[in-house]
C-alpha cells in the first residue's frame, strides 16, 4: 500500500474534481473493510430465497462482504454517482414502459470507460496501482453500502440508494486502489421515516416490508433476470412494465429532486421514441438489434423482451 504521506496534499480534491469534470455527479471515499452488517442484511436476505433465479448473488460471498478479498491489496474504495434521470420520456401513449435505466446506451461500458479515465488520472499523481481495478455492476460488491458508507446517500424503504437533495435515479460505480485515503466523514441518515409510497405503490407485492425485497415478485426482476415463464399470478399486475420498472422510484417523494442528466449516450433515440404499441408486438429481430444495439435491454435477449411484451399485451 502507498502511504498517504507520499502523496499530494491535495489529491483528493484532484480526484473529486476530476470525476465531476468526466461527467460523474458525486464521489465519496471509505476505508476498504468489511461490512458485517451488510453481510447480515444479505445472508437473511438469501436465506429467505429472496434473490430468486440470480444465482450469482449466493457465490463470492466472502469477497462480496470485504473488498480487500475480492482485490488483494485494496485500501480505499471510491464510489461515484452516474445520474440517469431523463428530461425526455418515453411517450405513455398506447405504449409499453421501459425503465428510464435503458433508454440509452449500456451503462456498464460508459461508467467503465469513465472510471478507467479516473485512475488514468490518479496514477498521474501516484505512480502505477498495481491491483487497481474498477466495477459497475460486475462483481461481487455491496454497491449501494459501500455508496451509504461513503456518504453518498442512504438506501431507502424501496431499496434504493436516495440522496436527500439528489433522487435515486444514479447508477454506483466504485474504483478499488491501493492508496489509503482520508475517508468520506458525512454518512447521511436514513430519511424515510414513516413514509411507505413506494412499499404501498409496488403493484405485485415485491416490497414485502421496508427495506424487504423480494425478487421473485418484482417486475424489474422478472422481466430482465428471470428467464422461464412469467407467473400468471401477477399477469394482471404488470401496468405495461416490458423491460424494468420504475414505480418505486417514480412515487418516492426524495425524486421531487431529481434534475436530468447531461450525458449524451443516455438519451433517447428517435426510433425509440416512435415506438407504439403494435410496433412493439410487431417487434422483429433485426428492428430489436437496431433499437438496442450497444443497451442494457440486450441482456435480456430478442426472445425475452417478445414473452415479456406477449404476457402483458394478454393480460
Amino acid at each position: 500500500m502507498i502511504k498517504a504521506d507520499n502523496l499530494p496534499e491535495n489529491l483528493i480534491a484532484l480526484i473529486k474534481d476530476e470525476a465531476i469534470r468526466l461527467g460523474f455527479d458525486d464521489l465519496g471515499i471509505s476505508k476498504a473493510q468489511q461490512l458485517p452488517e451488510d453481510a447480515c442484511l444479505m445472508e437473511d436476505w438469501l436465506q429467505k430465497g429472496f434473490q430468486g433465479d440470480m444465482s450469482y448473488l449466493e457465490r463470492n460471498r466472502e469477497k462480496r462482504y470485504d473488498p480487500r478479498l475480492l482485490v488483494e491489496g485494496t485500501a480505499t474504495v471510491l464510489t461515484v454517482l452516474q445520474n440517469y434521470y431523463p428530461k425526455e420520456k418515453l411517450s405513455e401513449n398506447d405504449n409499453y414502459k421501459i425503465s428510464k435505466y435503458a433508454y440509452g446506451k449500456d451503462y456498464h461500458k460508459l461508467i467503465r470507460k469513465k472510471l478507467q479515465q479516473l485512475l488514468q488520472f490518479i496514477e498521474n499523481h501516484t505512480g502505477k496501482l498495481e491491483g487497481a481495478r474498477v466495477f459497475t455492476d460486475s462483481a461481487p460488491v455491496l454497491d449501494r453500502a459501500w455508496a451509504q458508507k461513503s456518504g453518498l446517500g442512504f438506501i431507502g424503504k424501496n431499496t434504493c440508494l436516495i440522496h436527500p437533495q439528489k433522487g435515486s435515479f444514479f447508477f454506483i460505480g466504485h474504483l478499488l486502489i491501493p492508496i489509503g485515503l482520508r475517508a468520506t466523514e458525512n454518512e447521511i441518515t436514513d430519511y424515510c421515516g414513516t413514509c411507505r409510497r413506494c412499499i404501498d405503490a409496488c403493484p405485485t407485492g415485491a416490497l414485502v416490508d421496508a427495506h424487504q425485497l423480494d425478487a421473485r415478485k418484482c417486475i424489474s426482476y422478472l422481466t430482465i433476470e428471470h428467464k422461464a415463464e412469467l407467473p400468471d399470478a401477477l399477469k394482471l399486475h404488470f401496468e405495461g412494465w416490458i423491460f424494468g420498472c420504475d414505480i418505486c422510484q417514480d412515487v418516492c417523494p426524495w425524486n421531487r429532486f431529481s434534475k436530468p442528466h447531461h450525458e449524451p449516450g443516455f438519451l433517447l433515440s428517435e426510433q425509440l421514441k416512435k415506438m407504439r404499441k403494435d410496433d412493439w408486438e410487431n417487434l422483429n429481430q433485426n428492428t430489436f438489434n437496431e433499437l438496442f444495439a450497444g443497451s442494457a435491454v440486450k441482456r435480456t435477449g430478442f426472445s425475452g423482451l417478445k414473452r415479456n411484451i406477449t404476457f402483458i399485451k394478454t393480460s
